[in-house]
């Protein structure tokens, strides 16, 4: 089905959870640490706007199933709001490692990751707007940028998982820990590429 010409209350329900995301996402990325109450706060928040997230995804799949016409096909929908939510996710899963492990000084590699995790997350929220907007070619673009960062990410976490092995060899339990955290906001990182990927498979079939 190709999009009407009138935005819809799916877009709109889209854009919701996209702009959570992007505000999880700016959260982890500013927020600072130094004690085990700033991580028991950011633990905290970052798992309220899971929470928010999750509410909304309930909201738009029971919108999708009392409704008799759709923008796109209903699974792209509910598949796109699915892997969004899956970002979110990711955060939360993040947030709670450091908060359990005590991680009060993240490493710069860490903070290099946050970074560059927020970044194609503004790219996600970008083109879940354009989608709205009809402006498939625009989408696409967001779709290779995010991507990039995807690859940037991997690049990365082989640095920084090198870089462990070379001044933690003398404390593997830290080791470990910070290894873990590092491949988790890796997986973050590859979520948002299958938003790049599921946006694409929408363009296709609506071109």
């Amino acid at each position: 089905m190709v999009f009407s010409k009138k935005k819809d209350k799916f877009s709109d329900m889209l854009i919701d959870i996209s702009e959570n995301m992007k505000t999880a996402s700016e959260y982890f990325v500013t927020y600072k640490i130094s004690n085990a109450h700033d991580l028991k706060e950011f633990f905290k928040t970052v798992k309220d706007y899971e929470t928010k997230g999750d509410t909304l995804v309930h909201t738009l799949n029971k919108e999708l199933n009392q409704a008799f016409i759709t923008p796109i096909e209903r699974e792209d929908i509910l598949q796109l709001a699915l892997i969004l939510d899956d970002v979110i996710d990711g955060f939360e899963q993040a947030a709670a490692l450091f908060e359990m492990y005590s991680v009060t000084q993240p490493t710069d590699h860490m903070r290099k990751f946050a970074a560059l995790l927020n970044e194609a997350v503004i790219e996600i929220s970008k083109a879940i707007y354009l989608l709205s907007e009809r402006k498939l070619e625009l989408v696409r673009a967001r779709s290779i940028r995010i991507k990039e960062i995807e690859s940037n990410c991997d690049n990365l976490l082989r640095t920084s998982v090198k870089n462990l092995f070379a001044v933690e060899r003398e404390n593997p339990i830290k080791l470990i820990q910070h290894k873990e955290i590092l491949e988790t906001m890796e997986e973050i990182a590859d979520t948002c590429q299958e938003v790049a990927n599921t946006l694409e498979t929408i363009i296709i079939k609506n071109a």
